[in-house]
């Protein structure tokens, strides 16, 4: 008996139940993917945000990590909110960077704008975040983890934008 067959019937077991699917959040930017206890911002770094990764960007360009619709853009232009198939991401350019009220960021999206894994958010100025006194790192939060089954880091080291950085359980 095939699963349709089983289904209709309603003897599906657990063991006949498809695999939760677990959901891919793709890297930022190009650069160094580093874990969440690593990140130079305690907040982030103890997962207050949500579990997180982070990327030490190899250059300022930051793009969309899912298929998804913009959320949130601050005044500020540091970070882009995104919610996709339940998850709410918060992509956060820079540490402390909101000290910096938009100088040296460039948004390229808007609130209520849909986005594909890979398009362009914004971009920042490396070297003004760091003559400010900021680190440059990148970070990809899961906002509502709590929500989710689980969520893990499964790379780190060298990344290309939409590398899977975390994987999302539901």
């Amino acid at each position: 008996m095939g699963f349709l067959d089983k289904l209709k019937k309603g003897l599906l077991g657990e063991e006949d139940a498809p695999a939760a699917k677990a959901l891919s959040v793709g890297a930022v930017a190009k650069g160094n993917a580093i874990p969440m206890a690593d990140i130079p911002d305690p907040a982030f770094s103890q997962g207050f945000v949500g579990f997180c990764c982070g990327i030490e960007p190899e250059d300022g360009k930051v793009f969309s990590p899912v298929d998804g619709v913009v959320s949130q853009v601050p005044d500020t232009l540091h970070a882009v909110g995104i919610e996709s198939q339940g998850m709410e991401l918060l992509v956060h350019c820079g540490v402390d960077t909101v000290d910096m009220k938009g100088q040296g960021f460039t948004m390229l999206v808007k609130e209520g704008q849909e986005v594909k894994t890979g398009d362009p958010l914004l971009t920042m100025d490396l070297e003004v975040v760091k003559a400010a006194g900021h680190p440059t790192t990148i970070i990809t939060a899961v906002t509502n983890s709590d929500d989710f089954a689980g969520v893990e880091q499964v790379k780190t080291g060298p990344v290309q934008p939409g590398d899977g950085v975390l994987n999302v359980k539901k």
